[in-house]
């Protein structure tokens, strides 16, 4: 095709930008020079109107296509890091101590900058095409924040498009799934208040490991034994912290973790039913407690239309055989969940290759891989072409 062929000629171009992105990290709301470098190639590809400081470090790109369509849709990167120490040994690691772009991030501005210099060049579209780059999607929330500060309102569109690269997943294969593809988060936490004491005289305490321990085993059951078997939902402790020696009973401990789900309403239930436990355990053994059931991200559910239409996209990049539909959604959260509440569009993963045992998202040693920046540029491009196409 020839949007690949004219990605493919700046692969190389694009290549560098990713690792160099990766080489300097930023995490949440911190992506200073991300947004400035960002900002300079978009200025640097002749893209119409550049608007910085969005959500404090996100940039939208304007390129205005040939006609007078007032249509437009939008397209959106992440760009932060997170707080993790790189063990990766490339030429191209992080050169900033405890932080590394460990879930590819990197490789999502790279391809959205590689779709901005292709579409500012050829313009073979009618209407508008919105690049947003997003900031702290890790954490803080940077779409919700873009949405509150009128991202949708300053910038008018028909439907928004995400994407991720998908490690495991066969190189450059695209996928889908229609309604929810992505969880629900919150996070969790239970300060159990107890009576500490000497480890051989337990009798003149209120163990709160004790207590902690019971909690953790009765957690369980909010799932197993309260949400309906076909429905998905997910409580997992995850840290659990109490204690300084190995004689001591300690005052209290700390139990820290995750909660994940799709309905909403099994989000009420997930909640009900840890507060209750976390508050009632303790309190049956005499002891108090604190429990916090902090909500983050709603589910990302992609609506029918753009998905449809994502995937016409995806096919004419890839061809039909590599676009398959996801067999079920993933427990994973992602903060484009608060575009899409406020705006219809579709969140596609796309296949980073390697075998499932090489290192996943999040992990020291992971590593975007580069082999599928131009497919992913021509993603954007294609589905700007087919979305507004010129009469």
């Amino acid at each position: 095709m020839p949007i690949l062929n004219r990605i493919a000629e700046f692969h190389p171009e694009m290549t560098a930008w990713r690792q160099d992105f990766h080489a300097h990290p930023e995490i949440a709301f911190e992506e200073v020079r991300t947004s400035r470098i960002v900002a300079e190639k978009l200025k640097e590809f002749g893209v119409d109107e550049i608007i910085t400081g969005i959500a404090k470090t996100g940039v939208v790109g304007v390129i205005r296509g040939q006609g007078n369509s007032s249509r437009a849709i939008g397209l959106r990167a992440d760009m932060d890091a997170l707080p993790i120490a790189e063990q990766t040994g490339l030429p191209h690691a992080s050169t900033v101590p405890g932080k590394m772009h460990a879930c590819g991030h990197d490789g999502h501005t790279t391809m959205l900058l590689g779709a901005a210099k292709y579409l500012a060049e050829t313009r073979n579209f009618d209407g508008t095409v919105y690049l947003i780059f997003q900031p702290a999607e890790e954490s803080g929330g940077g779409g919700n924040v873009m949405v509150q500060e009128k991202l949708f309102e300053r910038f008018p569109m028909e439907r928004v498009f995400g994407m991720h690269n998908w490690p495991g997943a066969p190189e450059g294969l695209f996928l889908w799934k229609t309604g929810p593809v992505m969880a629900a988060t919150a996070q969790i936490e239970v300060v159990i208040e107890g009576k500490g004491a000497h480890g051989a005289m337990p009798h003149q305490g209120n163990d709160p490991v004790v207590i902690a321990a019971q909690l953790v085993s009765a957690l369980q059951s909010v799932v197993a034994r309260n949400v309906e078997p076909v429905e998905s939902g997910v409580i997992t402790i995850g840290h659990i912290q109490g204690g300084d020696t190995w004689n001591v009973i300690p005052q209290n401990v700390t139990l820290r973790g995750t909660a994940r789900w799709f309905k909403p309403e099994v989000g009420d239930l997930l909640e009900e039913k840890f507060l209750a436990l976390a508050t009632g355990i303790p309190a049956a053994f005499g002891a108090t407690a604190k429990a916090v059931f902090d909500r983050g991200y709603p589910a990302t559910v992609n609506e029918e239309t753009s998905t449809q239409l994502a995937v016409k996209a995806a096919e004419a990049v890839a061809g039909a055989g590599k676009v398959q539909e996801m067999p079920k959604p993933t427990m994973g959260g992602e903060d484009f969940s608060f575009m899409l509440n406020a705006k219809d569009g579709c969140y596609l993963m796309l296949g980073a290759g390697r075998s499932p045992a090489d290192p996943q998202v999040h992990h020291p040693k992971y590593d975007f891989n580069d082999a599928v920046l131009p497919v992913g540029a021509s993603y954007w491009a294609t589905l700007a072409e087919q979305l507004l196409p010129r009469s």
